[in-house]
């Protein structure tokens, strides 16, 4: 069995005098591909920011490659492989395409390899080549979501983050969103997938974690959940 990756443990996060993590538990294994399922409000996103250093914390901890990343900011958790594409995507709208690429190596100074991941990136996501030196904020929004993703893996990350990734895109988008998800894991990059469409979030994922008012309810293997009763009438509208 893989070494885990990330271990939060009785993880606490309040907003004044509003507890909106209570003391929940979530590891990931190396390798694998996690999702966070809930509905709005659960708490799923307050868990990444807390993860990505972008939310501090009155409870529990976070580890990451078994040691304490409480209280190290975005850019030195990014520098240790920990990357996030957060919701909304993020990207720098007036620079074009292939400088956004280029903003997601700034960490990074081996400059043929950054060359040769932006080809890298291409490959994944050919519509952005073929729009290489247009204004990030002229696109679509799924293919700002494709650029967002690809200047997270510039950065060479270990465990990428991705918040509601197919949030607000057409059908047709967000089947190719997961398509790259679903390669991005299987080429060896470990993920923690927050999602509100859990159905393509619990097909695509090894394992998952329903969370509901800042509480982990439910946690296994993510297509045993596919056919459970409780999180099909609650998530899958059935």
């Amino acid at each position: 069995m893989k070494d885990i990756m990330l271990k939060i443990s009785n993880l606490k996060v309040a907003y004044g005098g509003i507890h909106a993590i209570k003391g929940i538990d979530l590891d990931i294994r190396e390798g694998e591909l996690v999702t966070l399922i809930g509905a709005n409000g659960a708490g799923k996103t307050t868990t990444m920011k807390a993860i990505t250093g972008l939310q501090g914390w009155i409870g529990g901890d976070v580890e990451y490659l078994g040691k304490s990343i409480k209280g190290l900011p975005s850019h030195t958790l990014l520098k240790q492989g920990l990357a996030m594409v957060p919701e909304g995507r993020g990207v720098f709208a007036r620079m074009t395409i292939i400088e956004n690429l280029q903003m997601g190596a700034y960490l990074r100074n081996d400059t043929a390899g950054i060359a040769d991941d932006i080809e890298r990136m291409f490959g994944i996501f050919p519509r952005l080549k073929e729009r290489a030196t247009q204004l990030a904020g002229t696109m679509s929004g799924g293919e700002q979501q494709m650029l967002a993703m690809a200047r997270a893996l510039m950065s060479q990350p270990r465990l990428l983050l991705l918040d509601e990734p197919s949030m607000g895109l057409s059908p047709i988008m967000v089947a190719k969103i997961f398509e790259v998800v679903r390669d991005i894991s299987a080429q060896g990059v470990t993920v923690l997938l927050v999602e509100q469409n859990a159905r393509l979030a619990l097909q695509a994922a090894d394992r998952a974690y329903v969370m509901d008012s800042g509480l982990i309810t439910m946690n296994g293997n993510a297509r045993e959940m596919l056919d459970d009763p409780k999180v099909r009438a609650a998530y899958l509208g059935e």
